[in-house]
């Protein structure tokens, strides 16, 4: 029996470390995980004692490989064993009936099925891997010993792997390029960092600095999540270099990286590959980045790229000729099913499927894909070229066809770009098939997932009118709501949260948790769920509702349980961060909070102007919602409007501090701890009020902002330890505040709630009435001053008189405002139409959109 090479090579390096193993358990005490260190001897005498308890029998062994230890252990001791491995995520039905393995090895344990193999196994033949990178794939590339150590020994070459080394396994090993990480460290005697989780945990980047990584592989997709962790703010003391392989990263961004590499003492290297050559083809220098980002730069050592003619091309000296590789590390061939194991090989020269040119710096640059053109109403349509074109006007789409359409998968488009997508590729806009999806369908090693794209077009998606209700219950121009559109974005806010839940709950049925920043596309494809009891009512709308009935009616005297206006501080910071914190950009965010601001400055201003005109009962102070700075605090009245007045400064101000670029980057990199600060910052206020208020007055102050802080805090609680961290400094904060036992505890059951509780299934009426009451909330709680005395000694008149006074003026007031916005429509529209070019002139413009569709469809006639 044969030794694998670089099997062979383990007991060489003795004590060094090989793999560093970080435990998941302990990475949510918030320090840093345990780590379990295995030196190369140790993992010798692990892969020897698999390759013994697999017999001396050379056999086919299927094994469902994870980043872990015993798959690792797995795949080098079948190797070392001398069988075939065929390393996939999952052993599916599909190649196991194509492939019937001898050996199945799941979750570490090995399932003998036969003694003696059933197949005639080429003698060359180690490794069979999945040409396309998905796991089911019938198809695998068949790969030798030499061509594993040959790709292994050129990675190691190029990026000077040396001993000190420890790359991270942030690409699965079933995939040949995570698996070159694998090969090239082992190959060296450098370490691995062992793990399954995702570059967007914390835990992994704390494991990365505890186990002095040096370095880690990207494919595109990786770099996107980069970008939304902060990765370009981390402190990696030990981070040597980054590489980047797996699909096409865009010029701008390769020198993005290549300029942060260089700031921070780390090299960003852009590498070329396919499965078929093993792993790794071509490489572009790090210092060569910067210059020619749009190169893959030159062969690996040991191989070598050729030009050759493509067969439809024209022969045009400048028209890109197919790249066709050569090197020990190109594949024996492909197997399509057990009978094609005993082949040997079939391949010389790999023809790579892409279209290329030579540089005069002799960097090889590609610039496109034969296998991606799509042939649709007998036009020939370079998808990719078409993608880059997307990506050039902002989208981010991937191309597929479907025999007659060109289908179009986009992430959240600001507008429609189905007319983009027919003029970039020739086709009239009927072609085309757009499809809004929340993220571009993937394969396990981050490629598009171009199959299920193109399934897209096979869906028929129920659908109903969502934008229609979006623009009612906001107000707003029907032609503002795109499919991409969410209500966070459309400037939905907690004023108008409980009319729009209520009416898309009746649309669709149950709704998704998230649904304020779930796309209109995806809304109206959800399935109608089957009635329940009741219907689920978010925690917010129901602490609105009974708040505002226990504050009319603690000050009407019906029934006295102070506490509920402090509630609502926490239930009002809890929506700023839902509406007022998104991911949009800053200045269209704050926008948006100044709108909500404005819901409810100007209908309080408005109200004390009206109010002052009959009676002295309120001051100059009122109106401009200036009383708890500028006084008088002694006044009956001084207290009656302090909630608004309070909650307008909170959202101002935390408006403007996350408008502040250095902040907005924290909040977005970390939001729980971020919460977490202002928290902490705010209880400063709680504790020590440094002489502005006297002690009574404290809580009724801007004071009280930990309340609202703490409401940010709950709504960034997503794990329960943050959970649990929001409510233990509930527990602590709250008791002792105002001296009062009942008002404490009412407010400590109401924030707990809006940590623990993300909806209450409630009856029907209850939910109908609650709806009405939070919405209603602002106008209740602005016009039940001078309501309920009216009422004297008929408290509970007084009481249900407020409620629906304020409910029928927001009524009114809604209705105000949706007339206006349809009146400012009807007049820009009639505007609009006087400056619309005269119907000869479009009909002619029509025309010559059609003669160019038609040239352009090489003369066919389309109707």
């Amino acid at each position: 029996m044969t030794v694998h090479p670089i099997v062979e090579r383990l007991r060489t390096f003795d004590e060094r470390i090989a793999v560093h193993c970080p435990d998941r358990a302990g990475a949510d005490g918030g320090g840093s995980p345990p780590t379990r260190q295995v030196t190369y001897a140790r993992l010798a005498a692990l892969v020897e004692s698999f390759a013994a308890e697999l017999g001396p029998a050379r056999r086919l062994v299927a094994l469902a490989a994870r980043n872990d230890l015993s798959s690792l252990v797995a795949y080098l001791g079948a190797l070392s064993a001398g069988c075939v491995v065929l390393l996939t995520e999952q052993i599916t039905a599909e190649l196991r009936d194509a492939y019937d393995p001898d050996v199945l090895v799941e979750d570490g344990r090995a399932e003998v099925v036969r003694e003696r193999s059933a197949h005639r196994l080429h003698p060359e033949l180690a490794l069979l891997l999945s040409t396309s990178g998905s796991t089911g794939s019938p198809k695998l590339v068949r790969l030798s010993a030499t061509n594993l150590r040959s790709n292994a020994a050129a990675i190691a070459e190029y990026l000077a792997i040396g001993p000190g080394d420890c790359a991270a396994t942030t690409l699965p090993m079933f995939y040949c390029y995570g698996l070159s990480v694998v090969h090239s460290h082992l190959w060296r005697g450098a370490s691995l960092m062992l793990t399954d989780q995702s570059v967007l945990d914390t835990q992994f980047w704390r494991a990365f600095r505890d186990c002095r990584a040096t370095s880690f592989a990207a494919v595109p997709y990786t770099i996107e999540l980069l970008d939304r962790i902060g990765f370009a703010r981390m402190d990696l003391p030990h981070l040597r270099y980054v590489t980047q392989a797996g699909g096409r990263l865009a010029p701008e961004r390769v020198r993005e990286y290549a300029a942060l590499g260089r700031e921070h003492g780390w090299e960003f290297v852009v590498m070329y590959g396919q499965t078929e050559a093993t792993a790794r083809m071509a490489y572009l220098p790090a210092h060569l980045a910067s210059a020619h980002p749009d190169c893959i730069g030159i062969p690996i050592p040991g191989g070598e790229f050729t030009l050759e003619p493509v067969e439809e091309a024209d022969d045009n000296g400048d028209e890109p000729r197919e790249l066709v590789y050569r090197g020990a590390n190109v594949m024996m061939g492909y197997a399509k099913s057990a009978a094609d194991l005993a082949l040997g090989r079939t391949v010389d020269a790999l023809r790579t499927g892409d279209l290329a040119r030579r540089t005069p710096d002799g960097l090889y640059q590609v610039v496109g894909r034969r296998s991606r053109f799509a042939k649709i109403f007998g036009l020939r349509i370079d998808l990719e070229r078409l993608e880059s074109g997307l990506a050039e006007a902002g989208f981010t789409a991937r191309c597929a066809d479907d025999d007659a359409h060109l289908v179009v998968a986009v992430e959240t488009p600001r507008s429609d770009l189905t007319e983009l997508a027919a003029r970039l590729s020739g086709l009239p806009a009927a072609a085309v098939r757009v499809h809004v999806v929340e993220r571009i369908p993937r394969l396990p090693n981050g490629k598009p997932d171009y199959p299920a794209i193109r399934r897209l077009a096979g869906s028929a998606p129920q659908t109903r009118d969502i934008r229609s209700l979006y623009a009612t219950t906001l107000g707003i121009d029907p032609a503002r709501v795109h499919p991409d559109s969410t209500f966070v974005d459309l400037g939905g806010n907690s004023l108008t949260y409980v009319t729009t839940a209520a009416r898309l709950e009746r649309a669709i049925g149950r709704l998704p948790t998230d649904w304020p920043n779930t796309s209109v596309a995806e809304l109206e494809r959800i399935p109608r769920g089957r009635r329940r009891f009741g219907r689920a009512l978010d925690t917010g709308t129901l602490l609105r509702a009974v708040g505002i009935v226990l504050i009319v009616s603690s000050h009407a005297g019906v029934y006295v349980l102070w506490g509920a206006a402090h509630v609502l501080l926490g239930v009002a910071g809890f929506n700023f961060a839902r509406f007022g914190v998104t991911t949009a950009p800053a200045a269209e965010r704050l926008r948006h909070t100044l709108r909500t601001v404005a819901y409810i400055a100007v209908p309080t201003a408005l109200w004390v102007a009206l109010t002052m005109t009959r009676t002295d009962y309120y001051g100059w102070q009122n109106v401009l919602l200036l009383n708890k700075i500028l006084g008088p605090h002694d006044s009956a009245t001084a207290g009656h409007l302090w909630f608004l007045e309070v909650l307008v400064y909170f959202m101002l101000a935390a408006a403007l501090l996350i408008r502040i670029p250095v902040v907005d980057r924290w909040q977005r990199a970390e939001p729980f701890w971020f919460a977490m600060a202002l928290v902490a910052l705010s209880l400063v206020f709680r504790y020590q009020a440094f002489g502005l208020y006297s002690a009574k007055d404290i809580p009724f102050s801007p004071l009280a902002v930990w309340l609202f802080a703490l409401g940010w805090a709950a709504a960034k609680a997503t794990s329960m330890w943050q959970r649990m961290t929001v409510s233990a400094v509930v527990l602590i904060t709250v008791p002792g505040y105002f001296g009062v036992p009942e008002r404490e505890r009412l407010i400590m059951a109401g924030l707990l709630a809006l940590v623990w509780l993300s909806a209450v299934r409630v009856p029907a009426a209850v939910a109908v009435c609650a709806a009405v009451l939070a919405d209603g909330s602002l106008f209740v709680y602005l016009l039940h001053w001078q309501v309920y005395p009216l009422f004297e000694q008929h408290r509970l008149a007084g009481l249900l008189a407020s409620l629906a006074a304020g409910v029928l003026v927001t009524g009114a007031v809604t209705g105000l405002r949706r007339w206006g916005s349809g009146r400012y429509r009807a007049v820009r529209s009639r505007r609009s139409a006087l400056h619309r070019p005269h119907p000869r002139r479009r009909l002619l413009s029509q025309l010559g959109y059609q003669d160019v569709a038609r040239n352009r469809l090489a003369g066919k006639v389309i109707e």
